[in-house]
């Protein structure tokens, strides 16, 4: 009766149903009731900067895209990016991906949406494809955080089985842009029995965290070799030119 009466409430608070949060503290500010995070905290630590179009990498007013990717086109046609990766993104980033807190991707996904241009590019998109894991790193965490963004994203639309990750390879985090690429070469794949259907899509894929831009850049020229009309990225926080290696 209990846990009947517990999912009748959750069902009408937001991020509803059983897998939503109840009244509780603001993860960041600690104030309560909120949910996850607050919308003051949302406001103070996500304010929307201008980005370039390309890379999603901060501009000035009015660049709609930066230097290095006019000299350099990368594959995707649109990067948005919710956020810079810093405090407090970081630490809820950690808990989603390292923590075993699937709960966050739900939230921190809702934080995507608010972003501009988002709606409309999921809107018009005719596949979400998360950033795929190794069957090793899936094993050892148990889900893949992208899929689980990518879901809450675009239920209807998410699509996990038709890009594969094809090998494990070592952590990206302290190399070059690259030997990241070098890292990643073969690294993604489509499945062979409907990579016919990538042929005129128009795609959005999904990630948490963009670095360098290898992943990303990776799986969109597999997508854009097998016939894409339209590759979009959308990840929760991109690092910002400081701390990004050099392209």
């Amino acid at each position: 009766m209990a846990l009947k009466l517990l999912k009748a409430i959750a069902a009408h608070l937001p991020f509803g149903g059983i897998g939503g949060w109840l009244p509780s503290r603001c993860a960041i500010c600690r104030s309560w009731p909120t949910p996850p995070v607050c919308d003051n905290c949302i406001a103070h630590f996500a304010r929307p900067v201008p980005r370039c179009q390309r890379c999603a990498l901060p501009v000035p007013n009015g660049v709609i895209c930066c230097g290095a990717c006019l000299k350099d086109p990368p594959p995707l046609d649109l990067c948005l990016s919710a956020t810079h990766y810093t405090w407090p993104w970081i630490g809820l980033v950690a808990r989603l991906k390292f923590h075993d807190q699937p709960g966050w991707a739900r939230p921190l996904a809702t934080l995507m949406l608010s972003s501009a241009w988002v709606d409309d590019t999921l809107d018009a998109a005719d596949r979400v494809l998360p950033i795929p894991l190794s069957r090793e790193r899936l094993a050892q965490r148990g889900y893949n955080q992208s899929w689980l963004l990518a879901r809450a994203l675009a239920p209807t639309k998410a699509d996990a089985q038709l890009l594969w990750r094809t090998r494990d390879t070592p952590s990206q985090r302290t190399l070059p842009r690259k030997e990241r690429l070098a890292n990643l070469t073969g690294a993604f794949a489509l499945d062979p029995l409907r990579a016919h259907e990538v042929r005129g899509q128009r795609l959005v894929l999904v990630d948490d965290v963009m670095t360098s831009g290898a992943s990303l850049h990776t799986a969109a020229q597999v997508l854009r070799q097998a016939g894409a009309a339209h590759v979009s990225a959308i990840v929760l926080a991109r690092t910002d030119a400081a701390h990004a290696p050099p392209r």
